[in-house]
């Protein structure tokens, strides 16, 4: 019983660095995405330099800040939630110890122990730490290791951010004629790379995930290049 209680955590553990990992990737890719289709639109319309990176940078900052925002109250949500549960299960284990005590039993014992043996795991989790023990297999949440919405909407900024600066710079620093070209090449294989990445992640075949990536990515470039033409041609 002490070995599987003991690696129970790192699995968990795990589990989330994997999830904060495959979000930065989402999150990068999600600025090269959108960042790209501004600065493209925009390049259809207009070759200011200016112009281009005035559209970029605030695709950028608005992108980022959204994000980091949209996190931030998503984690707080759950974190809130998850001490509401900590509170109700600690009233529990003051009012109701037996019950407690028994339930802690019932879920060990779903897991594959024998009714002696759950019981009596139990019996030493409860006198080692009741809370923590209930947390962790009837919650499935770590005390020690709740959600921080500060880290996710910091993470999130991050990742977009680093993600953006792709095409931004991609449009800005080659000349004129190539900007076109160098940005298109660029987002593509960043998003092959990031698509490949989050199928790595998510133990998935890659070949799919890279043509989604890609596909999705070529066409909000070519959709916002077209207006962007239009609106150029129009004079608007």
């Amino acid at each position: 019983m002490t070995d599987p209680t003991h690696d129970e955590p790192h699995g968990g553990d795990l589990g989330t660095r994997l999830n904060w990992l495959r979000a930065a990737v989402l999150g990068a890719n999600d600025g090269i995405v959108s960042t790209a289709g501004i600065v493209v639109g925009v390049a259809g319309a207009t070759s200011e330099h200016s112009t281009l990176l005035t559209a970029g940078l605030a695709g950028l900052l608005a992108g980022a800040m959204s994000m980091a925002a949209g996190e931030y109250v998503s984690v707080s949500t759950q974190r809130d939630s998850e001490k509401a549960a900590l509170r109700l299960e600690r009233q529990e284990l003051r009012e109701q110890p037996e019950a407690e005590l028994a339930e802690l039993a019932s879920l060990l014992q779903k897991r594959g122990l024998s009714r002696k043996v759950a019981q009596e795991a139990a019996q030493q989790l409860t006198e080692w730490d009741a809370l923590r023990a209930h947390a962790r297999v009837e919650l499935g949440i770590n005390p020690d290791e709740l959600v921080n919405p500060w880290h996710a909407a910091g993470a999130s900024f991050l990742s977009f951010t680093a993600g953006a600066l792709l095409p931004l710079l991609a449009i800005v620093l080659p000349p004129a004629p190539l900007r076109l070209y160098v940005t298109v090449a660029a987002v593509l294989t960043a998003l092959a790379l990031t698509g490949w990445e989050s199928a790595r992640l998510g133990s998935a075949p890659a070949r799919p995930a890279l043509l989604r990536n890609m596909g999705g990515g070529a066409l909000a470039m070519a959709v916002t290049y077209a207006a962007g033409s239009l609106l150029g041609a129009a004079g608007v």
